[in-house]
């Protein structure tokens, strides 16, 4: 072959080998290949630990097992001690981690967690019967989701490791970790690419094994459909009678207040003008006399007026808002009354006002019983939440059936599907601390 030929033989040669379809058609495969393989492991690895801890927590659950079951039988004989009571707190710690890690799984996918939780039942044995149901589904599926991590990961380290020991077992034991005997070294050598395919499972079923376990644990545990649509249904009922009972309170309130003292000043007056109309052709320093005395008594009658207007809408709220309202309760409290506000978002007007009176009135109640010095304020905003906390460092045993006023706090915040939490042990502090969506 001439230099020319051989020259023209290599130009081809390079052309044919850059050709499109060749060996740059081929490397974005691969990169590709890899990136996916690369994001599976990624993903697979929380989701991994996921099974790891749901079979640890199925492990616990076999040993709560017959503890639930010594429970149910203490419970039905009647016998009270501390074993069942610390044995619900038990199971519940477990079943609050339990639950974290399945709304995590969810989370992770962009799946919205359920909302609602079931209510637990009010007798020890109903909640003992409910955690010995959710021990036993837990225990199997975490079970069942341990068999599946343990097996492929026994799989790997045995593929692996296989041409270390395969020689010394006896002859009639035939391994057969990457589905095909190890008899000799060439098979023995090539095993630990069985190792690829086992790991390659794991990683690749592990992310819809460790959601489905996370749905099943969830819904073990959240109130699903019909369930958590009545209990929904019970609780604005109940805050339904609850804010109708506080308006027929607070009509009843303004009612006793403009009749026992605005509508009487308001006769007074009445019957003070009357008498004036009588004196004053026969009597005209008598009658001046009495119109000084209906004077005071008008005055005295707007005045009272004005005080209902205000519990009905307190003018301070518009004015200087719900901090300088509250502000202005503490330094007119006759003891020491410390205030701190944090952030605080402005609330519609009626959540303002039960934010308002509810201070107002833990700080009545304070006062008149619970025989303490100082007094401390707490507000602010957390989300969509007006949190209001009064302490006080007096004796304690605030007790809402000897009295209206915590039964009113109660009322007046369940109108707005708030909450209230009294912590009032023997010998103080009480605490008084209410929760106000604010996002109304």
């Amino acid at each position: 072959m001439t230099p020319g030929r051989y020259h023209d033989a290599a130009k081809a040669d390079n052309a044919d080998l850059n050709a499109p379809g060749r060996v740059d058609a081929d490397i974005p495969e691969v990169r590709e290949i890899a990136s996916v393989l690369r994001k599976r492991f990624h993903q697979a690895r929380p989701e991994v630990r996921h099974l790891f801890a749901a079979a640890r927590s199925a492990a616990l659950s076999w040993i709560a097992l017959p503890l639930l079951v010594s429970a149910c039988v203490v419970s039905v004989i009647g016998l009270r001690g501390n074993f069942v009571p610390a044995l619900l707190e038990w199971t519940g710690r477990k079943r609050a981690g339990d639950l974290d890690a399945g709304f995590s799984v969810l989370a992770r996918r962009g799946i919205p967690a359920p909302e609602g939780i079931q209510p637990e039942p009010s007798e020890e044995l109903a909640r003992v019967r409910r955690e010995l149901g959710r021990s036993v589904v837990n225990a199997l599926t975490g079970l069942l989701a341990g068999a599946f991590l343990l097996v492929p990961v026994l799989s790997a380290a045995v593929a692996l490791t296989v041409p270390f020991w395969w020689w010394l077992l006896p002859p009639h034991i035939v391994l057969n970790p990457a589905f095909f005997a190890v008899r000799d070294w060439p098979t023995a050598l090539l095993t630990p690419l069985a190792a690829v395919v086992h790991l390659a499972v794991l990683v690749f079923l592990a992310p819809p094994l460790a959601l489905l376990h996370a749905r099943i644990t969830v819904r073990r545990v959240t109130a699903g459909g019909k369930a958590r649509l009545a209990h929904r249904l019970a609780e604005v009922t109940t805050s339904r009678a609850e804010a109708l009972e506080a308006h027929a309170a607070e009509l009843r309130r303004i009612e006793r207040a403009l009749h026992d003292s605005t509508q009487n000043r308001l006769v007074a007056v009445r019957l003070h003008l009357g008498i004036i109309e009588r004196l004053l052709d026969g009597d005209p320093a008598k009658a001046r006399e009495l119109i000084a005395v209906t004077q005071s008594a008008a005055e005295e009658a707007l005045a009272e007026l004005r005080n209902v207007v205000r519990s009905i809408y307190p003018p301070v709220l518009a004015d200087r808002g719900l901090a300088g309202a509250v502000s202005s309760l503490a330094l007119r409290c006759p003891l020491p009354c410390a205030f701190e506000v944090g952030e605080l978002a402005r609330a519609p007007a009626a959540v303002e006002v039960a934010a308002y009176h509810v201070v107002a009135e833990a700080l009545t109640n304070a006062v008149k019983h619970s025989g303490a010095s100082r007094i401390r304020v707490t507000m602010g905003t957390e989300g969509e939440i007006l949190y209001v906390t009064v302490t006080d460092d007096g004796r304690g045993g605030a007790d809402e059936a000897r009295g209206s006023g915590l039964t009113g706090i109660r009322s007046r915040v369940a109108a707005f599907d708030g909450t209230t939490e009294v912590s009032s042990p023997p010998g103080g502090p009480t605490t008084i601390r209410v929760e106000l969506p604010c996002a109304c």
